[in-house]
């Protein structure tokens, strides 16, 4: 993936610990267009390349809005984003692609807790666009720490429910998810809400519900075994032994792979499967694309088979 230089032109605070930033090409050009649900991934430094869900308007190609929080504890992304993402600074910008995309339907629900709201701004813009009957419930810690509650609140009054823990308790997800309903669900944000709406869930209709994490589930894990992975662009075959992951083995034997979280939850190093079939063990893919089995996340998934063929 071709990265772009980037110039930070805006920046501003959108609550306690939250800064958005706006990114614009250095010549003025126009951006690649974007739908809801995408992200971009920006290397902030030396083993940083970080994820971000876009959440300005798709429609306005002049600039790209991103909103990051910084996480104390944290693998130091968001910390460098925070100190280096200056007014009039550059940054090199990869994408954006989406892994979140937001299907046509007449009636939606959305659910978000803390920093999961950025994906979800563009697409309950694009449901009140089309027309959509929709409902958003949006969590978090407090109501200073909530990017973006304000706006959406009083854009949209009562499609919006805030649910400040400290004022509410946690999200009603038993009222809220009392059914399938006819529209699918969308949900963001950390993994204690993401499994928990995935529990509420588990005995609807496939293709019902759609999350992004940004922490991998813990039911991922398997036992390894060593595997040959030929790498078909490259004319190269790797010998990955147990506990190593296939990305990391691809890299040593310098065939360059853009990688990002490393814990099967961005796609970043989603990789085309041409032989073999692949172990998924990453928290993106749909059960629909783990079942073809032509695509995989090299940077936890292994395989079934004693071979795969990857697209490297």
């Amino acid at each position: 993936m071709t990265a772009t230089e980037m110039v930070v032109v805006a920046r501003q605070p959108v609550a306690a610990g939250v800064v958005e930033f706006g990114l614009a090409r250095a010549d003025g050009a126009a951006l690649p267009g974007w739908e809801p649900g995408a992200h971009v991934d920006l290397e902030l430094g030396p083993g940083l390349l970080r994820q971000y869900s876009l959440c300005g308007d798709p429609a306005d190609r002049s600039v790209l809005r991103i909103a990051v929080q910084r996480e104390a504890a944290g693998r130091g992304g968001s910390r460098a984003a925070h100190e280096r993402l200056t007014v009039g600074g550059t940054v090199r910008v990869h994408g954006p692609r989406n892994t979140f995309p937001l299907v046509a339907a007449r009636r939606y629900r959305f659910v978000a807790g803390g920093i999961g709201i950025t994906p979800i701004v563009a697409m309950v813009a694009a449901a009140d666009a089309a027309g959509a009957d929709w409902h958003l419930a949006y969590g978090g810690r407090t109501r200073a720490a909530m990017a973006y509650a304000t706006g959406l609140r009083d854009r949209y009054g009562d499609r919006v429910d805030l649910y400040p823990q400290d004022e509410t308790g946690l999200l009603d997800l038993a009222g809220l998810l009392a059914g399938p309903g006819d529209g699918p669900v969308y949900c963001c944000g950390p993994e204690s809400l993401v499994r928990a709406v995935e529990e509420h869930c588990r005995d609807w209709p496939p293709g019902r519900l759609h999350v992004e994490r940004f922490a991998p589930r813990d039911d991922t894990a398997g036992p390894d075994t060593a595997i040959e992975v030929e790498l078909a662009l490259s004319g190269r075959t790797v010998t990955v032994p147990p506990g190593v992951p296939i990305l990391r083995a691809v890299q040593e034997a310098g065939v360059p792979v853009l990688s990002s979280c490393r814990e099967g939850t961005c796609g970043t190093c989603e990789t085309p499967v041409l032989a073999g079939v692949p172990e998924h063990r990453d928290s993106l893919l749909s059960a629909q694309d783990r079942a073809a089995g032509d695509t995989m996340l090299i940077c936890v998934s292994r395989a079934r088979t004693p071979r795969l063929v990857l697209e490297l």
